[in-house]
C-alpha cells in the first residue's frame, strides 16, 4: 500500500484529502507545516508528498528545495493562488504536478495515482532494449538512471518519463498533448505550460554537464530528441 504524506496548514483540507486517498486504497499521514513535513519524511519516507505552497514556518517551495537536495521523492503541489508563477516555479524546483485550490479530492487522488504509477518502473517489453542510448545520452528504465557521457543526471519521475518518450522515437516530433497523453493517459487535465517547464528543467540539468542539445523545440509543434552530442 502506497504511503502519502499530506502537508497543509488547513486541517479541513488535510482531513478531506486523507479521506479521499484512503478511500482509494492508499495510506495517508498528515503534517500541518513545513517543519513537521520534513520531520515526518525523516521519520518514515512516504512514496509521495502532497505539499501546500503557502504555509507558516517553512513554505512548500522551501520544503521542496530541501527534499530535492535529499532525493527524488515525488511531490504534488497545492496552490491557493491561481497564477502561473507559483505553478512554474514549483515544477522547476522538481515538483511532479500541481493542483490549484479549490480542487476536487477525486482530481487530487487521480493525479497522485498517476504519479505513483509512473514511479513504479514497468517491466520492459521483450523487444525493447534494457538501456536506451542516443549520442552520449543513455537512459536505463530498470535502474531509473540517466547519463550524459559519464555524468549521471538526477531526474524527477516526470522528467524521466518525458525523456523516455522522446528516446522511444528519436525522429518524431511530439506535441505537448501527445506527451501528456503518454505520461498520464488520454483526457488528463494538465496545461501545456507544465510540459514546457519540465522540458526547461530537463535542458538545464543536462546543460550543466555539457548536454546542450538533448531536447529540440519545433516551433508551433512540440519537442523531439536532439543529437545529444554535447557542446
Amino acid at each position: 500500500m502506497a504511503q502519502v504524506l499530506v502537508v497543509d496548514d488547513d486541517p479541513h483540507i488535510r482531513q478531506l484529502l486523507v479521506f479521499a486517498l484512503e478511500k482509494a486504497g492508499l495510506s495517508a499521514r498528515e503534517a500541518d507545516d513545513g517543519e513537521a513535513a520534513l520531520a515526518a519524511v525523516a521519520d518514515a519516507a512516504p512514496d509521495l508528498v502532497i505539499l501546500d505552497i503557502n504555509m507558516p514556518k517553512l513554505d512548500g517551495l522551501e520544503v521542496c528545495r530541501r527534499l530535492r537536495a535529499q532525493g527524488d521523492l515525488p511531490i504534488l503541489f497545492l496552490s491557493s493562488r491561481d497564477d502561473e508563477i507559483d505553478r512554474v516555479l514549483g515544477i522547476e524546483l522538481g515538483g511532479d504536478d500541481y493542483v490549484v485550490k479549490p480542487f476536487s479530492p477525486r482530481e487530487v487522488t487521480a493525479r497522485v495515482q498517476a504519479i505513483l504509477r509512473r514511479a513504479r518502473v514497468p517491466a520492459a517489453r521483450p523487444e525493447a532494449p534494457a538501456v536506451l542510448a542516443h549520442g552520449r545520452l543513455t537512459l536505463d528504465p530498470e535502474s531509473w538512471t540517466a547519463r550524459f557521457g559519464k555524468a549521471e543526471v538526477q531526474l524527477t519521475v516526470t522528467e524521466f518519463g518525458i525523456l523516455r518518450i522522446l528516446m522511444g522515437a528519436p525522429a518524431r516530433v511530439f506535441t505537448r498533448d501527445a506527451i501528456i497523453d503518454r505520461l498520464h493517459g488520454p483526457g488528463f487535465a494538465i496545461t501545456d505550460r507544465t510540459i514546457d517547464s519540465h522540458v526547461r528543467n530537463l535542458r538545464g540539468k543536462f546543460a550543466a554537464v555539457g548536454g546542450h542539445d538533448v531536447v529540440e523545440t519545433r516551433a508551433g509543434v512540440g519537442y523531439r530528441l536532439g543529437p545529444c552530442l554535447g557542446a
